[in-house]
């Protein structure tokens, strides 16, 4: 079994450096080519209402939850596709931004309990987290080096903006950055299209609608389009192919990167046991003390033997009636067309029948995505990802910032406990798009055409539009806002606040 193992550097981002750090950051958002954002968030509140069949009741309670909880963690991720490289070659930047909002807000004891099962450090998130002021500017328009202007800058950079399940992200980071939501989710969506003209992706409707992957959980995702890209490479397939390179931090730079390592398991001897329930969600509520397997790897491989075995049904199936239409044309002579329509009704039907099974799986873990405890991301164990493989698809390459700097290895600082990070998330979710891309383009700049401007909507057959229609207004707070960001007069707006 071939290796797609390989380590990401990660630089951990908090008030004590967040200066230092802000030229770089600011300068990865306007030299790449898409950024891929993820949030760990307080909190949720009631996860029945999250789920409204009314999708503007559902906005009203996601909204709630946003005005009450907040953003503890910033995950961002940023990719820069390099000319004159093979295939679909990025430079990939990853900061975990440290956040501490400044006034009151909400903090759940199951958030806690899952943030800390998975590393989160609540005390340095206390004693360095970067401090934010939620809702509308205050005192006048937001100036220096804080959250607000970085958020200014991301817009500013006006790059397409990657999450995965993000409805719940894109809500969070108007409210603690931006400004005051609005009541209205038409509104919301106005403003949106205007604040990121270069677009909004969202990988887990990616990965259902485009992919068609058995299940579409952050991690599951990630694994499996790395795998796909690595077997891709390894057997010469003539098509595009992801390759990675990452730049090396030495110095006092290389205090605060956290290498992020995801090692594949290629353990299947035996049984695989595995776990059903993270299997189709992502999650589990036994956690660490459930008996059964939670490695995605094992998931993946179990997923497609089970197609294969699916495939090699259809295929005996075929066979017998082939073999039964050629006796029964001996005997009585049948229409000429009969073999041919058998066939393509076969294959045809039996195609539809293994997508519809599908649907009914995605529709069954989707629904559970946003019952999680932190962010909208249900993958809760072993984010994990490993050392370099040069010969093995998803490859490294040692780039510096400047001339002067060398890589260090990836053992010379040993990786913190916990895998399930806002960094590490944002980096997968820009892996799932990188590769989706290549697999659906429609040129070397479209991305993903079909999947421009939709966010996925959990237990919804359609996303949610991010549109100005003509029925939508946007907001005043957004309109001023935009005048400050673009530094030019916009129409007044007719909307509310």
């Amino acid at each position: 079994m071939m290796s797609s193992s390989l380590v990401v550097p990660v630089i951990d981002v908090q008030s004590n450096n967040f200066k230092e750090l802000w030229p770089a950051i600011v300068l990865a958002f306007k030299t790449s080519s898409f950024i891929a954002l993820d949030t760990e968030l307080s909190g949720l509140g009631a996860r029945k209402a999250l789920l409204a069949e009314s999708i503007e009741d559902r906005y009203k309670a996601i909204c709630h939850a946003a005005r009450t909880r907040s953003i503890l963690s910033l995950g961002l991720a940023c990719y820069k596709k390099l000319e004159g490289k093979a295939d679909s070659t990025y430079l990939v930047q990853v900061y975990n931004l440290t956040l501490l909002c400044a006034e009151e807000y909400v903090i759940e004891p199951q958030s806690v309990q899952f943030l800390v099962q998975h590393g989160f450090d609540f005390n340095k998130q206390y004693a360095q987290g970067v401090p934010y002021d939620k809702g509308n500017d205050k005192g006048g328009e937001p100036q220096g080096v804080n959250m607000r202007t970085l958020f200014v800058e991301l817009l500013r950079a006006n790059k397409p903006l990657v999450l995965h399940n993000g409805l719940i992200d894109m809500i969070f980071l108007y409210q603690c950055f931006y400004a005051h939501l609005p009541e209205k989710l038409g509104t919301f969506t106005a403003d949106l299209s205007q604040m990121f003209p270069a677009g909004i992706y969202d990988t887990k409707y990616a990965t259902e609608y485009e992919l068609r992957f058995t299940a579409s959980y952050l991690e599951y995702a990630y694994k499996k389009c790395k795998l796909d890209n690595s077997r891709s490479i390894k057997t010469a397939q003539d098509r595009p192919h992801v390759f990675l390179e990452f730049c090396n931090y030495t110095g006092r730079l290389q205090s605060y990167v956290d290498y992020r390592p995801c090692i594949d398991s290629h353990s299947s001897d035996g049984p695989l046991n595995i776990c059903i329930q993270f299997s189709a969600y992502g999650w589990c509520p036994s956690g660490s003390r459930c008996p059964m397997s939670h490695d995605t790897d094992l998931i993946i491989r179990q997923d497609e033997k089970s197609k294969e075995d699916k495939r090699k049904k259809r295929k005996r199936r075929k066979k017998k009636k082939a073999a039964k239409e050629e006796e029964e044309e001996e005997e009585d002579g049948p229409p000429q067309d009969k073999k041919a329509h058998v066939e393509d009704m076969d294959e045809d039907g039996e195609e539809k029948e293994e997508q519809k099974e599908d649907e009914k799986v995605h529709g069954k873990f989707a629904a559970h995505d946003e019952e999680m405890p932190s962010s909208e991301t249900p993958a809760a164990e072993s984010h994990s990802d490993p050392d370099k493989n040069e010969s093995d698809a998803p490859q490294t390459h040692d780039l510096t910032p400047d001339a002067t700097n060398k890589s260090p290895k990836a053992n010379e600082r040993k990786v913190e406990g916990g895998t399930h990070r806002a960094g590490f998330d944002a980096f997968m979710t820009g892996y799932i798009f990188a590769f989706a891309s290549i697999r659906n383009a429609e040129g070397s700049d479209s991305w993903i055409p079909a999947c421009a401007n939709k966010l996925y909507l959990s237990g919804k057959s359609v996303p949610l539009h991010i549109a100005k229609s003509t029925f939508s207004k946007s907001s005043r707070a957004h309109m001023t806002k935009m005048e400050h960001v673009w530094r030019k007069q916009f129409p007044k707006a007719d909307g509310n606040a």
